[in-house]
């Protein structure tokens, strides 16, 4: 059974008043994404600290020994998460890598993001996984403004563009959330404000995915980067008023640090990733993988 919200609020390190105190490994096993946000820009690097960013992708086999060197270096780590660079359920690595978590170290909590475009048709796998807390970033629940913020999505092998595409993720999104909030594994929704498209839109995308059973609301400020990197970031008191249209709906997320798809650490205090990898002997099977399928589709 997934851990509670309440648990979750004592022992997760994104989850209540403890963050500075528990950790987390962020196992960057998914490399292909569905979705062209035009925000987004993944990398492979050592230096940028942002998501869709980490040193190398690995497969699900290589992350159990990485764990225990990772604990090792950080006792303090309590969750094991997967967050990228791509989509968690672009392919199988996700969900393959959160079975062997769960036989080798159950005690850990099991965390995953995704762009919820498969989220409804998939929601049973995760739940099977025994997955306990689930971010789905939701950036609209208008086709209109959600078409905006990405290009196209890859649906089936399909190629779909506009407010089509944006009609279908944003379904798949809402009933994948309820799907899965009905199983009991709680939910946490990420937005990226972009001030221009959909600041005015926040209040409508906290009720929304609150009323489909979400119990956490993030807004991430955007880092303006690719096709939208001539927006404007959103300011103080942007950030503060879309905090404040969404918390009449829904509990916040008041301390995001935008980590790395391969974060490794206490957020916010230490991060042992550059240390970890250094450590452990990794083959290049999975960053030869990484250079044929690090591109949308």
């Amino acid at each position: 059974m997934a851990k509670s919200f309440d648990e979750l609020k004592i022992t997760h390190p994104c989850f209540g008043s403890h963050g500075a105190t528990t950790g987390r490994i962020h196992l960057p096993v998914c490399p292909g994404c569905n979705i062209a946000c035009r925000f987004c820009e993944r990398s492979l690097n050592d230096t940028e600290n942002r998501p869709g960013v980490t040193s190398r992708v690995l497969t699900p086999e290589q992350t159990i020994p990485l764990i225990k060197k990772a604990v090792e270096l950080s006792p303090e780590i309590r969750v094991a998460g997967i967050a990228g660079p791509g989509d968690t359920l672009a392919s199988d690595n996700a969900i393959k890598t959160f079975r062997l978590i769960d036989k080798e170290f159950p005690h850990l909590i099991k965390c995953m993001s995704t762009n919820g475009l498969l989220l409804s048709e998939r929601a049973q796998e995760i739940i099977d996984a025994k997955i306990d807390s689930l971010t789905v970033t939701v950036n609209a629940v208008d086709p209109e403004i959600e078409a905006q913020l990405n290009d196209y999505i890859i649906w089936h092998g399909e190629k779909i563009e506009g407010v089509k595409g944006a009609e279908i993720l944003i379904k798949n999104q809402l009933e994948g959330i309820k799907k899965i909030a009905d199983a009991g594994i709680t939910i946490k929704v990420n937005t990226v404000l972009v001030p221009r498209i959909n600041a005015s839109h926040i209040a409508k995308i906290a009720q929304t995915v609150s009323e489909a059973g979400a119990k956490k609301y993030n807004i991430i400020p955007l880092i303006p980067t690719a096709k939208l990197k001539d927006e404007a970031a959103p300011t103080c008191q942007e950030i503060h008023e879309a905090r404040e249209a969404a918390s009449k709906y829904i509990e916040l997320f008041l301390h995001c640090n935008h980590c790395r798809a391969d974060a490794v650490g206490v957020p916010g205090r230490t991060e042992f990733s550059k240390q970890l990898y250094a450590a452990f002997a990794l083959s290049s099977n999975a960053d030869e993988a990484l250079k044929e399928n690090f591109s949308h589709g």
